[in-house]
């Protein structure tokens, strides 16, 4: 089993529901996700986004629990369901 560690950022904007995410973004490193995710927390039409990582087998598709490594603006308390 290998394991490999993936960092993303991820916007989130207004919706008739409260707040939906947008489209995820791979990022190269830790640095790289909080970076990513505070400008994408700033453009036009989103309300926040967050940088977090996630460890697992890609292989078996067995990945544990997202980790937050840092939020910007708005975003939802309850991040289960993503």
């Amino acid at each position: 089993m290998m394991e490999v560690t993936y960092y993303v950022a991820l916007p989130f904007a207004p919706s008739d529901d409260g707040i939906a995410p947008g489209e995820a973004v791979e990022c190269l490193s830790q640095n790289a996700a909080v970076m990513r995710a505070e400008v994408l927390a700033r453009k036009p039409g989103n309300v926040g986004a967050l940088a977090f990582s996630r460890t697992g087998d890609p292989s078996s598709g067995d990945f544990g629990d997202a980790k937050v490594i840092r939020s910007f603006g708005e975003v939802p308390a309850d991040l289960s369901t993503l």
